[in-house]
């Protein structure tokens, strides 16, 4: 019974983990687009895509600019491995946010929309 528990339990979790780690398919990036990078400071000044704006999510900071994003526009979000902008989606999800996309990982992010990564 514990273990049927277990299983249970751990499965979204493994699937959440998965879901963050998964390749992103190419993106259409429109002008209008708002690219957002959710790592550290340090993370960003190693190399980010060129345009994205940082709103660091472990700090609060990304939480703390939420009301002053516009819920109706297009926001492009990427981290060191997906698991930071999944975490974010879900935020901007849960507060009204209707067209979000996790890019994953900046490489990928920079693979899926062409866009280059700078210092």
């Amino acid at each position: 019974m514990l273990r049927k528990v277990l299983i249970l339990l751990g499965t979204p979790l493994v699937l959440f983990a998965l879901a963050g780690c998964s390749e992103p398919s190419d993106v259409d990036v429109t002008e209008d687009a708002v690219i957002l990078d959710v790592r550290t400071p340090e993370e960003y000044a190693d190399g980010h895509l060129e345009g994205a704006q940082l709103l660091d999510l472990n700090s609060g900071e990304f939480e703390a600019a939420l009301p002053e994003l516009s819920p109706d526009a297009e926001y492009l979000v990427y981290c060191r491995s997906g698991a930071r902008s999944a975490q974010a989606m879900e935020l901007m999800e849960d507060a009204g946010f209707t067209d979000v996309t996790n890019l994953g990982s900046v490489e990928e992010a920079a693979e899926a929309t062409d866009i280059s990564i700078v210092s």
